[in-house]
C-alpha cells in the first residue's frame, strides 16, 4: 500500500503565511531581547553589589533560568489574569515570558563579561578624574558589551526558537500558522518540514547580523563590511585633500567635495 503523497507544492503556495509568522516571531523576540538586554544588566550589577540585593537577584537568576518557555508564557498569560486581573495580549505575554527568562541568562553573561574587563581600564578612567558612573557608561560598559555580543546573538537565536511555544495561546507565530495550515491540507511532514527550515535560516541570517556587528566592534573594524566603510572615508579623504591642493583661482566642482 503506498503511503501518502507529499505535496511539496504547499510550501511555496504558503510562503506568505509562513513568513508573517516569523515576522512575528521576530517582532516579540527583538522586543523581548532590548528588554531583557536592560533587566539583565541591572541584574548584573545587583548580583554584585551588597546584600540583601545580591540575594535577590541571584533568586531571580536562579529561578527564572530553570523555568521552560511553555510554563513561562502559561503563567504569565493565564496565571497573572486569574491572580491579579490583568489582561494580556498574546503578543505582551510574549514578550513578559521571553524577557523573565532571559534576562536571567543575560544577567550571568553581562557579570561575566563586566568581571573580564581588565580593571586597568577602570583605573585609567578615575585617574582622568572621571567621574565613577561616566567610567562605567563610557568605559567598562563598552568593553563588556564587546565580549557579551556574541552570546547575546544565540540568546536571541532562542528566544526566535522559544516562540514556537507560544502556540499553546494562540500567538501566529510559525508553528501557529503550520498547525492551521496542516488540518486544512493534512500535510504535516512538508509543513512541519519548511517551518524547521525556516527556524535554520533564521538562525543563519541573525548569527551572520550579530558577527557584523561584532567586526565592526573590533579595534579596528574588521570584515567586509568594515573595509568597505574605511575604502569609502579613504575616497572622501582623498577628495578632499585633492581640493584643497587645487590652485586658488582654480574653481572647486561639485564632485570634487
Amino acid at each position: 500500500m503506498d503511503g501518502p503523497t507529499l505535496d511539496w507544492s504547499l510550501v511555496w503556495d504558503s510562503r506568505q503565511l509562513l513568513l508573517d509568522g516569523l515576522v512575528v516571531a521576530v517582532q516579540v523576540s527583538a522586543t523581548a531581547l532590548a528588554l531583557s538586554v536592560a533587566l539583565g544588566l541591572v541584574l548584573a550589577l545587583l548580583r554584585t553589589s551588597s546584600t540583601p540585593l545580591s540575594w535577590i537577584a541571584a533568586g531571580y537568576i536562579n529561578i527564572f533560568r530553570g523555568v521552560p518557555a511553555l510554563v513561562s508564557v502559561i503563567w504569565v498569560y493565564f496565571g497573572v489574569s486569574l491572580a491579579f486581573g490583568l489582561t494580556f495580549t498574546v503578543f505582551q505575554a510574549g514578550v513578559i515570558a521571553l524577557t523573565l527568562l532571559y534576562s536571567a541568562f543575560l544577567a550571568e553573561i553581562f557579570r561575566s563579561a563586566l568581571s573580564a574587563v581588565p580593571p586597568g581600564l577602570k583605573e585609567a578612567g578615575q585617574a582622568l578624574g572621571l567621574h565613577p558612573s561616566r567610567v562605567f557608561f563610557s568605559v567598562t560598559l563598552p568593553q563588556a558589551g564587546k565580549i557579551a555580543l556574541p552570546n547575546i546573538g544565540s540568546m536571541f537565536i532562542g528566544m526566535v526558537k522559544d516562540t514556537s511555544t507560544f502556540t499553546v495561546i494562540g500567538l501566529l507565530e510559525v508553528v501557529r500558522v503550520t498547525q492551521n495550515l496542516v488540518s486544512t491540507t493534512f500535510q504535516p511532514f512538508v509543513l512541519y518540514t519548511a517551518a524547521a527550515a525556516i527556524y535554520v535560516l533564521a538562525a543563519f541570517v541573525i548569527d551572520f547580523g550579530f558577527r557584523l556587528v561584532e567586526n565592526l566592534m573590533t579595534s579596528p573594524p574588521q570584515g567586509r563590511l568594515a573595509r568597505a566603510l574605511r575604502a569609502r572615508k579613504r575616497a572622501r579623504v582623498e577628495r578632499l585633500i585633492a581640493a584643497h591642493s587645487r590652485e586658488p583661482d582654480e574653481p572647486l566642482t561639485p564632485a570634487a567635495v
